[in-house]
C-alpha cells in the first residue's frame, strides 16, 4: 500500500485507477448488486434491442457487399454483469430468424479485466445456450495494455490481422472508467493538471471502495509542451482545444484511443464502435470546465470525452454518429472506422431509428418519471410502457402491486396481454447475483387472474429456487393448494395444505379445507 499520506501524480497515473481495478477484482459479479455500480441504464432490454438492430444492420450491409463467409466478431469491453450481452444475443437471434435472409455468421466475445467475472459468465445458465451454439466466447482483456484476445471457449488467440471482417466493438459505461489524462488550456498553452491525493487515516484497513470514498484530490497545473509537438499522435485535436477553449479542463482519453487502435489492429477491415456513456461529444461542454469530481458508486466514474474520439477518427476517414440533441442520462454513439462508411446504410439507418429518433436516453428519462407515478397509472399505460421496455423484469417487479390493484376492473384482453408479457419476460430473464423472486411475483399475479395452471408453474419455480425452505412464505403454499384444487389435483393440494400448516398450524382456511377432504 501507499506509505505517504499525500503525493503528487499525473492524473492518468493516480492511485484512484488502481483502487478502481482492485474494487472490481475484489467484488467480481457482486459489484452490480443493488446498483452499487449502475447497470440498468446500460443493460436493459431496450438498449440491447437498439444495439442488436445496429449490429443486424451491419450484418446486412456486409452481406450486401458480398461478405457472407467469414464470421463477424463482436467484442464487448467491460461486459460486467453480462446482462447486456445476453439481451443483445437474444434479440439478434430473433432478428436473424425473423428476417430469414443470408447473413454472415457472428460471434460475440465478452471481455473484462476481472478473471472472476469471465469464469462466472462461463457458468451462467442463461449464457450456456449461446456458448453451445458457438456464438459466444469470453476473454480477459486489459484495455490499457492488451493487444490480443485469448478466447476461453474456443481456446484460440485473436492477434493482429486475424479478423477478416471489420471488428464490432461494444463499449458501455467503459470509457468513463479507464485512465484519462487531465489537461488544462489557458492562453493557447497546454498544461497537465497533476493531482495531489490525500489519503484517509489507517487506509491499510479499508476496502478499495472505502478508500475511494474518503480520499481528497487537489489539482495543480504543470506546463506540458509535449502535447503541442507535431509528433504527438493526437496533435490535431489538441490544436482545436488550443484554438477554441480558454481556462478549460479537459479529460483526454489517450488510453481509450490507444485501446481502440490496438483493437483495430486485430482486423484487416477496420472497426465499428457502439458506445454508451456519460460522455460528451459537443465541444461546448468542455468550455470553461472545472476540474472533474469523482462520481462515486462503489468504484467511481468520470465524464467520457466523446468529442476527442469523434475528432480523431473522423480525421482518419471515419463517420461518427451522435444525436444532434443534448442527452440527459446517457449518450449513445456509433463510430464507423471503415472504408467508405457511407456505404453502410443499414447500420446508419438503424442508428437513426433506434437511437436518434427515440433511444435509450429518452427511454431512461421516461422510466425515471414513470417510476415515481406507477401507483397512479392505468392498466393500458403499464402494459404500454412494459412493452416499450422489452417486457423487462425490473419494471414488472416495480409495478406488480399496481397491476394487482387494477385486476378487478381489467378486461379479458388485458389479462391475456399480462399473461403473454409474463411469458416473454420469464423467457428473457437474466439472473444476477442480487436475486429477485420474479417467479413469486409472476405466480401471485396469475393467481389473482385465476389462471391457476400458469400460476402453479411459477409458484413451484419459486419454491425450487428458494435455497432455504424456511424462507418460503405461507401464502405460496396456500395459493398452490387452491391452484391444485381448481385443477382437480387433490393429492397435490393436500400436500401443499400440510406444508402450509407446518408453517402456520392455526391457519383457519387451511384447516377447514384439510378437514373437509379428510372426512
Amino acid at each position: 500500500m501507499i506509505e505517504n499520506k499525500k503525493q503528487r501524480y499525473r492524473f492518468s497515473e493516480a492511485p484512484i485507477w488502481d483502487l478502481s481495478r482492485a474494487y472490481y477484482e475484489e467484488k467480481g459479479m457482486k459489484a452490480w448488486n443493488n446498483d452499487q455500480v449502475p447497470q440498468y441504464i446500460t443493460s436493459n432490454p431496450m438498449i440491447a434491442a437498439a444495439y442488436a438492430e445496429m449490429i443486424f444492420g451491419f450484418l446486412q450491409d456486409r452481406a450486401t457487399q458480398g461478405h457472407t463467409t467469414e464470421p463477424v466478431t463482436i467484442v464487448e469491453l467491460g461486459a460486467g454483469a453480462g446482462r447486456l450481452a445476453y439481451h443483445v444475443l437474444l434479440e439478434l437471434y430473433k432478428l436473424r430468424d425473423y428476417a430469414g435472409i443470408s447473413l454472415p455468421p457472428f460471434r460475440y466475445v465478452m471481455t473484462d479485466l476481472a478473471m472472476s467475472n469471465v469464469l462466472a459468465w462461463k457458468e451462467h445458465p442463461a449464457l450456456q445456450p449461446f456458448t453451445a451454439d458457438g456464438v459466444l466466447d469470453f476473454a480477459k482483456f486489459d484495455a490499457v495494455q492488451d493487444t490480443e484476445l485469448n478466447l476461453v471457449m474456443e481456446g484460440i488467440t485473436i492477434s493482429k490481422g486475424d479478423v477478416k471482417q471489420p471488428l464490432l466493438v461494444v463499449a458501455n459505461y467503459f470509457f468513463c472508467g479507464i485512465p484519462q489524462e487531465l489537461l488544462y488550456i489557458q492562453d493557447g498553452n497546454v498544461y497537465e493538471a497533476d493531482v495531489f491525493v490525500e489519503y484517509p487515516e489507517h487506509m491499510d484497513t479499508l476496502k478499495p471502495s472505502e478508500v475511494l470514498d474518503q480520499i481528497s484530490l487537489r489539482y495543480e497545473h504543470r506546463r506540458a509542451p509535449e502535447y503541442e509537438q507535431e509528433a504527438y499522435p493526437y496533435r490535431d485535436v489538441i490544436a482545436v482545444y488550443q484554438e477554441e477553449l480558454e481556462e478549460s479542463h479537459i479529460l483526454f482519453p489517450a488510453a481509450g484511443l490507444t485501446c481502440l487502435e490496438r483493437l483495430n489492429q486485430l482486423s484487416q477491415e477496420g472497426f465499428v464502435l457502439i458506445t454508451a456513456d456519460k460522455g460528451e461529444h459537443l465541444l461546448d461542454y468542455w468550455r470553461f470546465s472545472e476540474p472533474p469530481e469523482l462520481i462515486m458508486h462503489g468504484s467511481f466514474s468520470l465524464t467520457a470525452n466523446y468529442h476527442a474520439l469523434q475528432q480523431v477518427f473522423e480525421q482518419r476517414g471515419a463517420e461518427a454518429l451522435f444525436s444532434p440533441h443534448h442527452y440527459r442520462n446517457i449518450n449513445v454513439g456509433c463510430i464507423l472506422k471503415l472504408d467508405q462508411p457511407q456505404g453502410y446504410s443499414n447500420t446508419r439507418l438503424a442508428y437513426r431509428r433506434f437511437i436518434e429518433r427515440f433511444g435509450p436516453d429518452e427511454f431512461y428519462s421516461m422510466k425515471e418519471w414513470v417510476d415515481q407515478r406507477i401507483d397512479s397509472m392505468g392498466m393500458q399505460q403499464i402494459l404500454s410502457f412494459w412493452r416499450l421496455g422489452g417486457y423487462d423484469a425490473e419494471f414488472f417487479i416495480q409495478s406488480a402491486k399496481q397491476i394487482s390493484s387494477l385486476l378487478p376492473e381489467a378486461r379479458d384482453e388485458e389479462l391475456l396481454d399480462i399473461k403473454r408479457g409474463i411469458e416473454i419476460m420469464w423467457s428473457s430473464y437474466y439472473v444476477m447475483e442480487q436475486r429477485y423472486d420474479l417467479a413469486l411475483d409472476a405466480g401471485l399475479v396469475l393467481f389473482e387472474m385465476e389462471m391457476y395452471e400458469e400460476s402453479k408453474r411459477y409458484l413451484e419455480i419459486s419454491i425450487e429456487l428458494c435455497e432455504d425452505e424456511e424462507e418460503i412464505v405461507s401464502t405460496v403454499f396456500y395459493c398452490l393448494a387452491i391452484c391444485c384444487f381448481e385443477l382437480e389435483k387433490i393429492e397435490e393440494a393436500l400436500h401443499y395444505l400440510r406444508k402450509l400448516l407446518e408453517l402456520e398450524p392455526n391457519h383457519e382456511e387451511a384447516l377447514a379445507l384439510l378437514q373437509g377432504f379428510e372426512q
